[in-house]
């Protein structure tokens, strides 16, 4: 088509066209750049609240030197020549070595100065070394302490996510097409169930399906030894990965379907459902375009609430299932009272709240064209 054959209208309309989206680009982007902000905010303040209470006080300041002392006390018992020396030769010897490791680990310092460092060095995820914990490989830095265990977390609760999500949205559709059925009621009658943690329910499956019948294994991620070929290695984690996923499904799925449902039920009497009737489309693409689509944003929403209250209980969801993940390692690191795994941990779950909430946050603006973006007007779609 010549230029001289294009319509007028289509002439003045591409430059309102084309600024229209640079303005919504923009305000996206400053959307973006705002959450980003507000989030990572959030961050260091939680990880700042981290440091001090685990702290104790000072309570892991006291710990810390006492074992200080004590390794060296051991140390120098071993040394022939430090028995030679006087009682005051031994003992300047002694706070002298004790004072080097205390400047070591930054113990001179007040911990008031020591709070923001660890700060600083955790945001930058520089978490230095454990002080009783190791990876499987040895090492004693922090950092591959977590990454070690970051894996399994993300594999669980991440399949046990994308498995609920689809399964929620599939039976709470079957619940708002069948309002009132014997099914729907069953749904209603255990949304209560939904109360109780994942962990609660592992305990119960543990009993059953690996002490009572010895169908599946107790817990850990694959079996001792591990299987040497990859096929077998994926069918021994899938099979041990059945009763955590489980777990979860069963703590949220009540309660999700049953609130999801109303939702579809709401949308359903909607003015603009019964004139999609009346032109006769058909039953899906109804459910489709006019149910599930504006439903939608409100569904997000609330899987994002249980998508955070999930990654809150790995701590103890993790241990009952002996799952090798980064609940456990922070589990263990309370008890040993390890305080740079504990701060490492607890970074790294905040990095991973913010990334979940960021991510359906974007998600949500995306879905729901009623949302004002970076400040712009929302128009009517």
């Amino acid at each position: 088509m010549s230029e001289a054959t294009i319509p007028i209208d289509a002439k003045l309309t591409e430059p309102i066209k084309k600024k229209a989206t640079i303005s919504t680009a923009s305000r996206v982007l400053r959307y973006t750049v705002v959450r980003l902000f507000v989030l990572f905010l959030t961050v260091v303040i939680a990880v700042y609240l981290t440091i001090l209470i685990a702290n104790m006080g000072g309570y892991v300041d006291r710990i810390q030197r006492g074992q200080i002392q004590e390794a060296v006390s051991m140390q120098l018992a071993l040394s022939p020549a430090f028995k030679s020396l006087s009682a005051e030769e031994k003992q300047n010897q002694m706070d002298s070595m004790i004072a080097i490791q205390e400047k070591r680990l930054g113990l001179d310092k007040p911990f008031l100065v020591r709070s923001f460092m660890y700060l600083r060095n955790a945001l930058s995820l520089d978490l230095g070394r454990a002080l009783q914990m190791a990876s499987d490989s040895g090492s004693k830095m922090v950092k591959n302490v977590i990454l070690e265990r970051l894996p399994p977390t993300l594999l669980l609760f991440g399949t046990a996510d994308v498995f609920l999500f689809i399964l929620a949205v599939l039976i709470a559709l079957s619940l708002s097409r069948k309002y009132g059925s014997f099914f729907d009621k069953v749904f209603i009658a255990l949304t209560p169930t939904s109360s109780a943690p994942g962990w609660f329910y592992g305990i119960f499956l543990i009993l059953i399906f690996a002490a009572l019948l010895h169908w599946l294994p107790f817990g850990g991620m694959v079996d001792a030894p591990p299987p040497s070929s990859k096929f077998l290695y994926a069918l021994s984690l899938l099979k041990h990965m059945i009763l955590p996923v489980i777990a979860i499904f069963l703590s949220t799925i009540f309660l999700s379907a049953y609130t999801w449902r109303t939702f579809f039920l709401i949308y359903s009497s909607e003015d603009y459902v019964d004139m999609a009737k009346a032109k006769g489309l058909t039953s899906r693409n109804i459910e489709r375009s006019y149910i599930l689509r504006p439903t939608l944003p409100t569904i997000i929403t609330s899987f994002a609430l249980i998508v955070i209250y999930m990654w809150t209980g790995a701590t103890i969801f993790e241990t009952v299932f002996q799952w090798p993940g980064l609940g456990r390692a922070l589990f263990m690191a309370i008890g040993l009272y390890d305080t740079p795994v504990i701060v490492g941990s607890t970074v790294i779950f905040a990095y991973l709240l913010v990334i979940t909430v960021f991510l359906l946050d974007i998600v949500y603006a995306l879905v729901d064209p009623r949302v004002k973006i970076g400040g712009g007007e929302s128009r009517p779609q």
